[in-house]
């Protein structure tokens, strides 16, 4: 088996995993002036898709420009969430270079586009794929890849009848909070390589099942970052949103639209937080809604969903709801566009307002700008910010340990490790603790 690391190699953002020339494992797009796409030109003959997000997904519809026609696999969220993402894309860059496809291209998508759920094996440019849930978002999925002709199930575990390669590519997971559970020997034990899970995200589970592989393509976004556990997180939040409601201040919460907004709409119904919502996340949140069994509590949501009140945008309503004693769950996530370019110009002269930033914010963005300089570039201007400003890790990855507990059950396999802005350093700490760890460079082809 051959790999060909086309983007998200040594760095976040564009994933893009070429097999045996003929499967495609994602093919995102990075933000940013310009947006950035994989490197190379690629016609696959299959592309499966691990997750909806615009780093792994965003791209995908290019691959249907010209005669090109490669079949397209991913879970039903994941399709719902790529042409939901794709319509953005247009939207902001339709007729311009900066975009790699049209709507003609977005309507092929539907044509060529098959959803599969987790644990249903499936055949994709000759090989055998199976997706599991990688507790990420809705519809993530680890995907396994198996080049053998004949395999056989058995629980969790897949074993191959040939010996030939069998391929794990991790995408973006979640492992919660974790804790052993004291008996090393049992079935159970073994499949859940180790552990139980006892937390993580409010939307979905955290991921549980290793298959066995071979080779392990590996995230490593958060290898040098220990998560703070998941409820004092929330705890912090809702005691400093409260603190500011009380005192009759206005709370922007900037989100990511897929995932972290439901995530944070679950907490404020969970605590009776008056809240609107306002962004694509709206979309996201009803969307999400119609796939019960790809979320951790479906009646959860469906009650977060009526404690919210989603906001239409007409008629100055915007600056009324600035005016409020309310939080404000709003795209975008790091500030760079979306209805949070109202909100925050309109809340940020009186210090008894706050921001919470609920996400990582990538360096130039006007997100970090404001945590760097308590001032940023909101539609081109230089903003001044009195409003308290607060910073909270709601992240839908694994963290260092995470990302240890996650290998510990492949031990015996290759690690290539990706997706990170450390993978050299995460790598080779890997290979001190034993592994045979590597971390590909973008454009490297990797015999396995």
């Amino acid at each position: 088996m051959n790999l060909r690391f086309l983007g998200g190699a040594r760095e976040v953002g564009r994933s893009a995993v070429l097999v045996n020339d003929s499967l495609l494992l994602d093919y995102g797009m990075r933000s940013g002036t310009p947006p950035g796409f994989p490197v190379g030109s690629v016609d696959p003959e299959a592309v499966v898709v691990s997750h909806g997000h615009l780093d792994h997904a965003g791209a995908v519809p290019g691959l249907l420009s010209g005669d090109s026609r490669p079949a397209i696999h991913w879970t039903p969220p994941t399709g719902e969430l790529a042409r939901t993402l794709a319509r953005d894309t247009l939207k902001l860059h339709g007729g311009s270079y900066r975009c790699p496809f049209t709507e003609t291209d977005l309507k092929r998508v539907s044509e060529v586009a098959t959803t599969h759920g987790y644990r249903e094996s499936f055949t994709a440019a000759g090989h055998e794929v199976t997706f599991f849930d990688a507790g990420h978002i809705p519809g993530s999925a680890h995907v396994l890849i198996d080049d053998s002709e004949v395999q056989r199930t058995s629980g969790n575990r897949t074993q191959s009848d040939d010996g030939d390669t069998r391929l794990l590519y991790s995408g973006d997971f979640h492992t919660g909070s974790r804790q052993r559970d004291g008996n090393d020997g049992d079935a159970a034990d073994r499949e859940t390589g180790g552990v139980s899970s006892v937390g993580g995200q409010r939307l979905v589970p955290p991921t549980t099942t290793r298959p066995e592989a071979d080779v392990v393509i590996c995230e490593s976004t958060y290898s040098d970052v220990a998560h703070e556990d998941r409820a004092v997180v929330e705890e912090r939040f809702v005691e400093s949103v409260r603190r500011t409601l009380w005192e009759g201040g206005t709370v922007v919460v900037p989100a990511f639209a897929i995932g972290r907004t439901q995530e944070l709409l679950l907490v404020c119904e969970e605590y009776d937080i008056p809240c609107y919502v306002d962004g694509m996340g709206q979309r996201v949140t009803e969307m999400l809604r119609q796939y019960p069994e790809f979320v951790r509590d479906a009646d959860a949501l469906r009650r977060a969903t009526s404690h919210a009140r989603f906001v239409t945008g007409r008629d100055g309503q915007r600056e009324r709801i600035a005016e409020q004693s309310t939080a404000i769950v709003t795209t975008s996530g790091m500030l760079s566009g979306g209805p949070a370019m109202t909100y925050i110009p309109a809340i940020s002269g009186h210090p008894v307002n706050k921001i919470t930033l609920t996400g990582y914010q990538v360096e130039g963005t006007p997100g970090r700008d404001l945590l760097d300089t308590g001032s940023a570039a909101i539609d081109g201007r230089r903003m001044p910010v009195s409003a308290q400003v607060e910073q909270y890790d709601f992240s839908a990855h694994a963290d260092r340990q995470g990302l240890f507990d996650y290998l510990d059950s492949y031990r015996d396999s290759r690690v290539l490790v990706n997706h990170g802005d450390r993978c050299e350093a995460f790598a080779a700490e890997l290979r001190d603790d034993g592994f045979d760890a590597a971390a590909p460079a973008l454009g490297d082809v990797v015999e396995v």
